[in-house]
């Protein structure tokens, strides 16, 4: 009997097998080992931008089929495009973009999963979070943590549209996800505006204050104007050579990330600067929130301009060129890498 012969014998005598196991629910890890355990990631999401210049007229026509009070919250989630169906940007992100008309509220209701707003076109808008709201303002960034009680509404003239990114999928992954609506639209004002960021986003908090590692920041709101100011000082020192000038935000209390499950960062690019190659395990997006730059991820170039979303799959080496001084607003699953002792970063 030769060794053809011999293989198909053996191929069909394997087969054989795995047939019968499968009969107990089992399967044979041999097969599915090199999957499994990779040499290195292989994240089956892909490199995507969604041009706000060109998605912008789909969310608008959104507020014309459909209320905020109807949808609950009226959103247009960014699918990545290998991920299509999964309502995720990457395996263990969520990200839409959310669209308030003048007038509307988008009624309260509290859940798991922690979310994250950054403001991209129109104002007038407000978020409340646990009896405080917040204007919201172009560029700022804005926590609704777990389980805690949030509404939004607008008050003004224009439309407001704004990215939101979440832990769907991490929490789904987990099997552990709730959601609570509330019996009124949406929550009495318990605070004044500013009253989170006056006592624990100064340097100080209350003298009886004390909290876990693991809990959610108290200050629900990073401004733009703060987070700017902030670039702009750093940015007369020599930028990093595969960041610019990189800056994280964090929960002011503990000095970690200000949600458990997603990190939150801003860089300047100085004008013409271009970055060195960089990769990490925890895939990203990123968000250009003023001038404009070229990405190259994984050789594939795509363009960035003012509020274009991008999304960038673990272990995917990219750069970004700068026309103009360019700031980016990003966010990953870091932190629950970080904990997990997974992440790791290359920097090429």
């Amino acid at each position: 009997m030769n060794a053809r012969n011999l293989d198909l014998e053996s191929q069909l005598s394997r087969k054989a097998y795995y047939d019968r196991i499968g009969v107990d629910s089992m399967t044979p890890l041999w097969e599915v080992l090199g999957a499994l355990v990779p040499h290195k990631p292989k994240s089956p999401a892909i490199s995507h931008v969604w041009k706000y210049a060109d998605v912008r007229d789909r969310v608008m026509e959104a507020g014309t089929l459909i209320s905020a009070a109807e949808a609950e919250r009226r959103v247009l989630i960014l699918e990545n495009p290998a991920l299509r169906g999964q309502s995720c940007i990457t395996q263990s992100l969520y990200a839409g973009l959310q669209l308030i008309m003048p007038g509307e509220v988008a009624p309260a209701h509290r859940h798991t999963q922690s979310a994250l707003r950054l403001v991209l076109d129109g104002e007038g808008a407000y978020t409340a979070v646990d009896g405080e709201r917040t204007t919201m303002r172009r560029g700022d960034f804005i926590i609704t943590p777990a389980w805690t009680w949030h509404d939004h509404g607008n008050l003004g003239d224009r439309p407001v549209v704004w990215l939101d990114g979440l832990d769907i999928p991490i929490v789904r992954f987990l099997d552990a996800g709730f959601a609570e609506k509330s019996d009124s639209e949406y929550q009495a004002v318990a605070r004044p505006e500013g009253d989170a960021l006056a006592r624990y986003g100064s340097n100080m908090v209350p003298v009886d204050f004390h909290q876990q590692p693991a809990e959610p920041t108290k200050v629900f709101v990073y401004p733009w104007d703060r987070t700017l100011a902030s670039l702009k000082a750093i940015a007369n020192s020599a930028p990093d050579p595969h960041f610019g000038h990189k800056q994280r935000y964090i929960n002011p209390a503990t000095g970690r990330s200000p949600m458990p499950t997603m990190a939150a960062f801003s860089q300047l690019i100085p004008a013409g600067f271009e970055t060195r190659p960089y990769r990490c395990t925890d895939g990203t997006v990123y968000v250009c929130l003023s001038g404009g730059a070229e990405a190259t991820v994984e050789g594939k170039t795509l363009r960035l301009d003012e509020n274009d979303v991008m999304v960038v799959p673990s272990w995917h080496s990219h750069q970004f060129r700068a026309g103009p001084e360019t700031v980016l607003f990003s966010y990953s699953d870091r932190p629950v890498q970080q904990a997990l002792g997974l992440w790791r970063e290359h920097r090429i």
